[in-house]
């Protein structure tokens, strides 16, 4: 069991649409799915930048895990405007078993192939990951 799930492969259009977000800010969130199957990671939705945080929070499954990564503007104390990278480890307590373990250990090298991420978040319900919380990780002004 461990074995297949560390041996999950990352397919490329990972790696380039989160590039895409982090060079030319093509795109607000993206929502990463693990297909068993295939055994690799697979790019499930991208947000439009237009996308605020309510559209990608609709987009993760109530009761399935994913990968999130949400590019969060915000302005400092100083009024500058700023952005923070968040790469969400999303594992409703309602998914499965067997999907939550294979995310669990599957994810450190999952988020090792996206280079430039900010803050880590952890999520079992959408609470955790509130934009309140957000706003305090990303350290901006309350």
């Amino acid at each position: 069991m461990a074995n297949a799930a560390s041996g999950m492969a990352v397919h490329d259009d990972c790696k380039l649409k989160f590039l895409e977000l982090k060079a030319k800010r093509t795109y607000r969130f993206i929502i990463y799915k693990i297909e068993e199957k295939q055994k690799q990671v697979i790019v499930e939705k991208l947000g439009e930048p237009a996308n605020g945080y309510e559209e990608f929070t609709a987009n993760l499954p109530a009761d399935e895990c994913r990968y999130a990564v949400y590019d969060y503007d915000f302005m400092t104390e100083d009024n500058v405007p700023k952005s923070r990278i968040f790469f969400i480890a999303w594992s409703p307590d309602t998914s499965k078993v067997r999907s939550k373990m294979i995310y669990a250990s599957s994810k450190d090298r999952f988020k090792r192939e996206l280079d430039g991420i900010q803050v880590e978040l952890q999520a079992t319900d959408p609470t955790e990951i509130g934009l309140d919380v957000i706003k305090s990780r990303a350290g901006g002004a309350a």
